[in-house]
């Protein structure tokens, strides 16, 4: 029999979820199934309310092999698994003459470990720690949430963490988890048998669709150990964050804690010629961080490159050590020496890979206010790794809200390892495989649902967080607006200054990220009118609030990245010394791409109504703002403020009426 046509099954779909057909999301589908049919790479960019899920889950699921949906956040995996694929494959069964299985896959550190639950942590006396079921006061916060995990894992069939309701404290999960380098393996584990990390990877095996995030996809392809099914076709949903994702799963870190907490564990495990070395490499390494300022190294000094040497040969020193002894009376010693090897293999293989000093890494100290001192190395661009690892050998659809930057996919496309949009197309031997960019556009209608109002008559911003006259403009906007404000600000300083400011000005309600859980303040901000919410980074992404209590969105500035970021800094000047544009290809794409994003907070359904107020005159005077509008929603433009003001005000009195 002939597969039924994607357009048929896509209007089945739809029907079964109670929605309703949209354009957008029908050329989605029939672009994925194409490119998946074809073996091509593709990109889409889908707008807020396009029903992106099912525009690539339908053509996924007719398609008949194993797929990967990778996401980069917990909220859509959970939906993609609990609701969407569930309902998605109830109403293709009839027409497909099959029912496709899926199966959710994380990291090995987010499912309860049965040994370490039973057996209980390796312990580290310098540390003071206890056995947790045996040492923590039942009566503590810690001592519940343990006595809870215990109960639990009766009767949870998952031992996935996010199927404990409610959670607990990262510090109780520590207790009762392992990283995949902690773990003893299947085989060599008396819980094996039960394990539930790997019976994950049992129903992955078997399913025809596999949900994990962009983490556990970057391991995947980093590593060279496979965690992954092998599959035909990786589908990356909110793709916009695979390159940081790739390059936090890439980057290596050795901080004066880690080495020490090294120490600590190799030191009963191995002959003490061996534990002294480290422990004087770890005391010197100590002393050179206690000094070290903030900023990229762009060669070694000569007092780290002796530091590194020490841990380095030290580490080795103990990993020879460790699989030549033997020590009976150390208690449950496998897991112990597989938490110490663990150790001291992370300080190890940093030490090493920072000495050999590659051109496609960058290096750099970084100081933070509660944890100190860290050195880190990550890589100069994950490009070529993407190009290598993730196109080589299976269809990859990418799609997002935002990914075309400036008018076009090429911007994201690099950043990917992929050539200009056509280049290649005809040439087998072609570096850079093949792809084609869609842009379905969006159900909504932008041009009359939203404004967006550059204030051009500020001053343009510095690097002074309380900046009066963009304060006043503010507290002008929020009061016109009568509250309803999402205020997204490029420091957390400077969130913090305004709301100060504005609390001391205005009589409604202004939340602050930090002084409440995230989830709690983006409850509360949905659920009162009046209520503005204050923040940063993680509120230009993850705020998703319909209707009419988030009429406003205001960016302070454009959110360049720092000037004294080493990565961003080191990558621009890559670009320019190969010939190009590094301030376009790096900050102001990554400007780009966080505007796109927090300007996509204002309007989420049909009748969302709203301003987008950018409070920095450089979007309209500096050459570059061009760039920058043409990567955000059509709105209606403008730098008239009273013509702003009375636009607020129409909106809040529609509100108000209901």
């Amino acid at each position: 029999m002939s597969k039924p046509a994607v357009t048929e099954l896509l209007k089945a779909a739809v029907d079964a979820v109670k929605g309703t057909e949209r354009t957008g999301q029908a050329a989605m589908a029939e672009a994925v199934a194409e490119a998946v049919d074809s073996g091509r790479h593709l990109l889409v960019q889908a707008g807020t309310g396009t029903g992106k899920s099912l525009g690539y889950l339908v053509p996924a699921l007719a398609h008949g092999e194993r797929v990967v949906v990778a996401t980069a956040t917990l909220a859509l995996q959970r939906q993609l698994v609990e609701r969407d694929l569930p309902r998605t494959v109830d109403a293709l069964h009839p027409l497909l003459r099959r029912r496709p299985e899926f199966a959710m896959l994380k990291g090995r550190s987010n499912y309860l470990c049965l040994h370490r639950l039973h057996e209980g942590v390796p312990q580290e006396e310098e540390d003071g720690l206890f056995d947790p079921f045996e040492g923590a006061a039942p009566t503590s916060k810690l001592g519940k949430d343990l006595l809870r995990l215990r109960d639990w894992s009766d009767e949870t069939e998952t031992g996935d963490r996010d199927d404990l309701k409610p959670g607990v404290s990262d510090r109780a999960w520590a207790q009762v988890s392992v990283t995949s380098r902690e773990c003893l393996g299947a085989s060599k584990c008396a819980y094996g048998a039960e394990c539930f990390a790997e019976a994950a990877r049992e129903r992955a095996k078997l399913a025809d669709v596999i949900v994990t995030n962009h983490a556990l996809l970057a391991i995947d392809a980093i590593e060279g150990a496979p965690v992954l099914p092998s599959h035909e076709v990786l589908i990356v949903d909110e793709a916009h964050e695979l390159v940081s994702r790739v390059t936090g799963v890439a980057t290596g870190e050795l901080t004066p804690g880690g080495v020490n907490r090294a120490v600590r564990r190799v030191a009963k495990l191995v002959d003490e010629k061996a534990a002294d070395q480290l422990q004087t490499a770890s005391e010197t390494f100590e002393r050179l961080m206690e000094l070290a300022l903030p900023g990229r190294l762009e060669t070694l000094p000569e007092d780290l490159q002796y530091a590194l040497m020490a841990l380095r040969d030290a580490g080795r020193a103990c990993l020879t050590a460790l699989g030549n002894t033997r020590d009976a009376s150390v208690q449950d010693e496998d897991a112990v020496r597989k938490q110490a090897k663990a150790s001291v293999e992370n300080v190890h293989d940093v030490a090493e890979r920072i000495l050999e000093g590659s051109e496609f890494d960058v290096i750099w100290y970084e100081r933070h206010e509660r944890y100190g001192a860290s050195l880190r190395v990550a890589p100069l661009t994950v490009s070529g790794l993407l190009r290598e690892k993730l196109f080589a050998d299976r269809s990859v659809i990418l799609t997002s809200a935002t990914l075309k930057l400036g008018g076009d996919f090429n911007g994201v496309g690099a950043s990917l390892g992929l050539a200009p949009e056509g280049i290649g197309d005809d040439d087998e031997d072609a570096e850079t495989p093949p792809w084609t960019g869609l842009d379905v556009g969006s159900p909504f209608d932008y041009r009359k649902q939203g404004i967006l109002y550059v204030a051009k008559h500020l001053s343009p911003p510095g690097r002074d967080a309380q900046r009066s006259d963009m304060l006043d403009e503010l507290a002008e906007l929020v009061e016109a607006a009568g509250g309803r404000t999402l205020g997204l600000f490029s420091s957390m300083r400077a969130a913090r200054v305004a709301a100060e400011e504005l609390r001391g000005r205005l009589d409604v309600p202004i939340l602050l990220q930090g002084e409440e859980t995230l989830g709690e303040l983006i409850r509360r901000f949905a659920e009162d009118a009046e209520t503005c919410l204050f923040g940063t980074l993680s509120l230009w992404q993850g705020v998703d609030v319909p209707g009419p209590n988030c009429q406003l969105v205001v960016m302070d500035r454009v959110p360049f990245p720092r000037p004294d970021d080493p990565l961003m800094s080191a990558r621009q000047k890559a670009v320019e010394e190969a010939g190009g544009n590094g301030f376009m290809a790096v900050a102001a794409t990554h400007a780009a791409l966080l505007m796109a994003q927090g300007a996509g907070r204002l309007v989420r359904a049909t009748g969302d109504r709203g301003v987008v107020a950018v409070l920095d005159p450089r979007l309209e005077r500096a050459r570059y703002g061009g760039f920058l509008r043409a990567s955000l929603p059509d709105f209606w433009y403008t730098t008239d403020r009273n013509q702003v003001r009375r636009s607020l005000a129409a909106i809040d009195a529609a509100a108000k009426k209901g």
